[in-house]
């Protein structure tokens, strides 16, 4: 009885009483986007037999698509979010903070706006595909072990200098469950790797966001989805709002030119520790090559007739952040600001 109290309040010291308005959805369920259908396995299929044919004659599967998990808050709406996660993530990222408090998606839909959060093709709820891997993030020969990368990763995305630090003013969560909470977060790929197959996943995504809404979607990407961002068809955006991505379109590339020619507003947010970063550690100079390599883009872009925006949270006065701003004590403060360079732009 005595663990089972400590547990219940383990639990209850994570998850805060809720104290706002409810949160009231007109609509919510489940789709699957883009994918492949294989070719049947060589012979026929055994009826009879059927899961008992471990030869699986006859049998295709459909694999490689993307899996969105949506809600549609009740009354008029404002344009859509499909939001992307980030390498080793899932759509759980947007959901909620390890501190048990409102995530993204349902912060924006308190605004009106649609949450259609997407797991890429091999990951979390959409990882049916081709050839499954043993542990794609491992790069030892032969190995069939998880790799582990608790405190590689925790440092890399800025929060510290391994787990539990946080840096001096850090707005991430702070407390032992807290970062449980997000170290569980991290989920592997079933299989390689493979932009081009994501990037027509989440292309079919967007069109489907489209016939259901009858709007273009703000396309709300984090990490390595700005990658997969880059890699999808334009026709379907309404506007790009970019949290850290991997790296911009190199100026003059072809994928520059796709969205220089659909003219898509576009705003990048980078949090702290970057232009103020620790010297000694390999990932500072990391970022601020991605930060000046989005800088550079915005500059060519906006000199192309497009529109792009480069927020460093620090220039704004909102301090503290690492690459999961979106999971951090003020991530309302910065929806907020998102939420308003939405609205200037009639989305």
């Amino acid at each position: 009885m005595k663990t089972f109290l400590a547990v219940v309040f383990s639990f209850m010291l994570v998850i805060p009483a809720f104290s706002g308005e409810p949160l009231v959805i007109q609509k919510q369920g489940v789709f699957s986007s883009g994918g492949i259908v294989t070719e049947p396995v060589s012979g026929d299929f055994n009826i009879a037999e059927n899961w008992l044919d471990f030869t699986r004659a006859g049998n295709t599967a459909h694999v490689d698509h993307a899996n969105t998990f949506y809600q549609i808050p009740e009354g008029e709406t404002k344009t859509p979010i499909v939001y992307l996660h980030g390498y080793g993530q899932s759509r759980i990222g947007w959901q909620s903070t390890p501190d048990g408090r409102e995530g993204w998606s349902d912060i924006f839909l308190r605004k009106g706006r649609a949450a259609f959060l997407v797991d890429q093709p091999r990951r979390g709820a959409a990882g049916s595909t081709v050839k499954i891997v043993n542990n794609e993030q491992d790069t030892r020969a032969d190995a069939t072990e998880y790799n582990p990368g608790d405190q590689a990763w925790y440092t890399h995305f800025r929060i510290g200098r391994g787990t539990p630090n946080r840096y001096e003013g850090s707005q991430f969560p702070a407390g032992e469950e807290a970062l449980n909470q997000f170290l569980r977060q991290m989920t592997v790929n079933t299989g390689n790797y493979d932009v081009s197959i994501m990037g027509s996943a989440l292309s079919a995504v967007l069109s489907d966001v489209r016939k259901m809404t009858g709007k273009k979607a703000v396309y709300l990407t984090h990490s390595q989805g700005g990658r997969v961002g880059w890699a999808t068809d334009t026709e379907n955006i309404a506007a790009i709002v970019a949290i850290e991505p991997g790296f911009a379109p190199e100026v003059g590339s072809d994928t520059y030119k796709k969205f220089a020619a659909a003219k898509i507003p576009m705003i990048f947010y980078f949090g702290d520790y970057i232009e103020n970063g620790p010297n000694d550690i390999k990932s500072t100079a990391f970022w601020k090559s991605v930060l000046d390599q989005c800088r550079d883009f915005a500059e060519h872009y906006n000199a192309d007739g497009g529109e792009a925006t480069v927020i460093y949270l620090p220039d704004e006065g909102i301090k503290g952040n690492s690459h999961f701003m979106f999971q951090e004590l003020n991530n309302s403060e910065i929806a907020d600001h998102i939420e308003a360079w939405l609205e200037k732009h009639g989305l």
